[in-house]
């Protein structure tokens, strides 16, 4: 009965310490990262922009930056034409898969500069037959954006240290409550 009771208990104050919002609000989100339009947390970093004539959404990968086109007034994709980008004085050209639909950016340097944290302003220069533009945005790449769940629990030693707190909590209430049934296991005639 008293290790059941001890179990619970610990079990219980196990998992309120994880439990804990943080940094976290009530329903998980995140308080200390500025809000993404429409994305997650845990979501790839996007690039959207448009002109008057061409609008982009562009995802970065671990082994790409694909980046979809459309004419603005149609929503009819780009496939006949070339992109090019450039970032911080690198310029890439973009290899279209068709039966995707996308261009593909795999320049090493390129993505390597782009998997900084920090606001990237890229612009894209797009030509589709007899239309030309160039077409700016900003990919937004979060610091640190894989230090959550139990690998953030595991580095915070605050967490810890309540965790611990809790459990000699826990083991106190277990000793007393032991304590108490054995003397009422000894004073019974």
């Amino acid at each position: 009965m008293i290790r059941h009771i001890f179990f619970s208990l610990l079990l219980s104050l196990a998992c309120a310490a994880q439990a804990g919002p943080g940094a976290h609000g009530p329903g998980g989100e995140h308080l200390d990262a500025p809000a993404a339009s429409g994305a997650t947390a845990d979501a790839r970093p996007t690039i959207e922009a448009s002109t008057e004539m061409f609008e982009l959404v562009g995802t970065l990968a671990a082994d790409e930056l694909s980046v979809l086109v459309d004419r603005y007034a149609t929503n009819e994709p780009v496939l006949d034409g070339t992109l090019e980008v450039e970032f911080n004085g690198i310029q890439a050209p973009g290899k279209l898969h068709a039966d995707v639909g996308d261009y593909s950016f795999t320049d090493e340097r390129l993505l390597k500069a782009l998997r900084q944290p920090g606001n990237h302003a890229l612009v894209f220069t797009l030509v589709a037959g007899n239309d030309a533009d160039l077409i700016e945005g900003h990919l937004n790449v979060a610091g640190d954006a894989h230090a959550h769940g139990l690998e953030a629990f595991r580095r915070s030693p605050w967490r810890w240290a309540v965790l611990a707190l809790l459990i000699a909590v826990a083991l106190a209430l277990a000793a007393a409550a032991w304590r108490r049934q054995r003397r009422h296991i000894h004073t019974k005639p």
